[in-house]
């Protein structure tokens, strides 16, 4: 893969510390920025050691393969632009490919199969989605539908999902049976987590 076309990062801690990782053009999907990853695994780094992670709207695959760096055992990427696909397939050879599985096509389709996955194998997992920010185009309902995505998660399946979205974005109290237990603002973007009640 031609590099100069294109920016990169690397990944920063764990198995593949300073593996290099390209990314999409701005145009089509966008990065997570470094103080979000940081943050992000900060709060869940003793969680994903062997967990299984799936990576709603992966892009470049950034937050799943530093995920599976910092040792979680399993990775399901999500993505359906065909450009960021060929991207992310190229990352996840820098890494471990077998530890790795691609969803390619519509995330709010291909959910039912990550979710008859899970169910097959008796594993829930760690949520990570990031939506294209609803003002562009054809992106409009993309929070509607994400909720809707959310409350339609089993609750077997769900270790905790986290949401990265535009920090203007007032997300509810409750998706489904899911509670909001944390919010963090970094300037524009916003990560907010999302549990099951401590009684299920």
């Amino acid at each position: 893969m031609a590099k100069e076309k294109y920016l990169s990062k690397r990944i920063v801690a764990g198995k593949y510390k300073g593996k290099e990782l390209v990314l999409p053009p701005l145009q089509t999907t966008r990065s997570s920025k470094g103080i979000v990853l940081e943050s992000f695994f900060n709060t869940i780094q003793f969680e994903i050691v062997d967990a299984t992670f799936v990576e709603v709207f992966s892009g470049s695959g950034s937050i799943g393969l530093e995920a599976l760096s910092r040792g979680a055992k399993q990775i399901f990427f999500m993505e359906k632009d065909k450009q960021a696909l060929k991207i992310l397939r190229h990352n996840i050879e820098q890494t471990d490919p077998a530890s790795c599985e691609v969803f390619a096509g519509d995330s709010f389709v291909t959910i039912d199969h990550i979710v008859a996955r899970l169910k097959r194998e008796k594993t829930p997992a760690y949520f990570y989605i990031d939506p294209p920010f609803s003002f562009r185009e054809g992106f409009e309902d993309i929070y509607d539908n994400m909720i809707e995505l959310i409350k339609n998660l089993p609750k077997e399946v769900v270790k905790r999902i986290t949401i990265e979205h535009m920090t203007g974005l007032e997300l509810p109290q409750k998706i489904g049976i899911y509670e909001k237990t944390k919010s963090k603002k970094f300037g524009k973007t916003s990560l907010t987590y999302y549990d099951k009640p401590e009684m299920e």
